[in-house]
């Protein structure tokens, strides 16, 4: 059964910084590219950061040198280090691993982070 948990997410004043994990369980974890997407009300899912098995890494515009993106393979987790965060950057976040470019991959449940002003 493929799990993808996350947790690190919460409330936190504009200009703070949050870590969310992903932890990975049921698939083999070094062979999928792993990606962090976020979700606002009304909005359409939209990618944050996404990194390769190889550890190339892409970002959203939005981030602006803001976010990093990690992995580690012996844990099989996936991070995402957000730094002065802004009251636009409040949504659900979820992680996202996928073994191959044309597959949407497995879906995390999704956390919820709140950046108040």
């Amino acid at each position: 059964q493929v799990q993808l948990v996350e947790s690190g997410g919460g409330l936190v004043q504009a200009g703070g910084s949050l870590r969310l994990s992903c932890r990975v369980s049921g698939i083999r974890f070094r062979l999928n590219d792993l990606g962090w997407y976020r979700q606002s009300p009304g909005t359409q899912r939209e990618l944050v950061a996404r990194i390769t098995t190889g550890g190339s890494k892409n970002y959203a515009d939005f981030v602006a040198g803001r976010f990093t993106i990690s992995r580690d393979n012996a844990e099989n987790t996936v991070y995402l280090q957000m730094d002065s965060l802004k009251p636009e950057d409040t949504a659900v976040y979820y992680c996202n691993a996928r073994y191959n470019a044309k597959l949407e991959g497995h879906w995390g449940q999704g956390i919820q982070v709140t950046v108040s002003s």
